[in-house]
């Protein structure tokens, strides 16, 4: 039990942190649980996140048209073409060491991660986790401000700074968000991923880090970005920040367990199904600018 705790002080801030996902407008820097959670959002549908949907995989890699509706899968050479373009238009010269990758992260998370993460769910109620997200969410506030200002986000430097306001007075530090309930302000999606995107950076290559998760060469020079964006990673001792980040991760990973499982179930190979969903999820925020 000390060696699983050792473990999670240890891993788990790596793992998640800087976590962001679009649901409930939360959006802050970790990019295994947007990357993950995006890929599972795509799969049934992230970066994983909300609202948009990938091919269904177990139907020969073939988009559906209608979501939740089974894709039949077309037989012959023309649809083995189709599925191999797809694929080889990702570029994974490291892809050996990437599937090994894949499968840490998959032991680490059906051995470690998820056993926490559902004692801690039953533990406490829905309604106060999602507040536990918002507070962070609300505490990641200078990292979006600065993406925003970077991309030259006009209305987004006005947006983060009177919701960082109004949710920490009126909000109780972060624990509710009135500035997205009556002022329709939400967070700004936006990360110095994005930020090299936007400057005409490609993803270059894909990478699959051990414990942080689906990655490009641009996402993790965005990962170090807004890692050194954040005023808590020169304010607060290494030690509490890394206490402070494995609650976070816990947290977000009880709010969207079953996820990474369906993805599994509904992907002919979840690697491939992973690595796409993750390029998909990054290529549409660079859409969104």
């Amino acid at each position: 039990m000390k060696k699983h705790a050792l473990f999670l002080v240890i891993f788990f801030p790596l793992l998640f942190y800087g976590h962001y996902s679009l649901a409930d407008g939360y959006t802050s820097p970790s990019y295994f649980s947007e990357d993950i959670a995006y890929c599972s959002y795509m799969i049934l549908a992230n970066g994983m996140p909300i609202g948009e949907t990938a091919g269904d995989k177990s139907s020969g890699g073939r988009e559906s048209e209608e979501p939740g509706k089974p894709v039949e899968a077309k037989q012959g050479v023309d649809d083995e073409e189709e599925y191999a373009e797809e694929v080889e238009a990702v570029a994974d010269p490291l892809e050996s060491f990437n599937r090994a990758m894949f499968k840490f992260n998959d032991k680490l998370y059906f051995g470690v991660l998820k056993p926490v993460a559902r004692g801690y769910r039953a533990i406490l109620p829905e309604e106060v986790r999602i507040s536990v997200r918002r507070f962070f969410s609300n505490a990641a506030t200078p990292v979006r401000l600065i993406n925003c200002a970077l991309q030259g986000k006009v209305k987004g430097i006005g947006v983060e700074p009177a919701r960082f306001l109004i949710n920490t007075t009126i909000g109780v530090c972060g624990f509710f968000d009135p500035a997205k309930a009556f002022c329709n302000m939400k967070a700004q999606e936006v990360d110095f991923d994005q930020t090299l995107g936007r400057y005409g950076m490609e993803p270059m290559m894909y990478i699959n880090w051990p414990i942080l998760g689906p990655s490009s060469v641009r996402g993790t020079l965005g990962l170090i970005g807004d890692t050194g964006f954040d005023p808590s990673t020169y304010l607060i001792s290494p030690l509490i920040k890394v206490g402070i980040s494995s609650y976070e991760g816990v947290n977000e990973t009880s709010l969207t367990i079953g996820e990474y499982e369906d993805l599994k179930e509904s992907a002919l190979d979840p690697y491939i199904a992973v690595r796409d969903a993750y390029f998909q999820n990054r290529e549409s925020k660079l859409k969104e600018q």
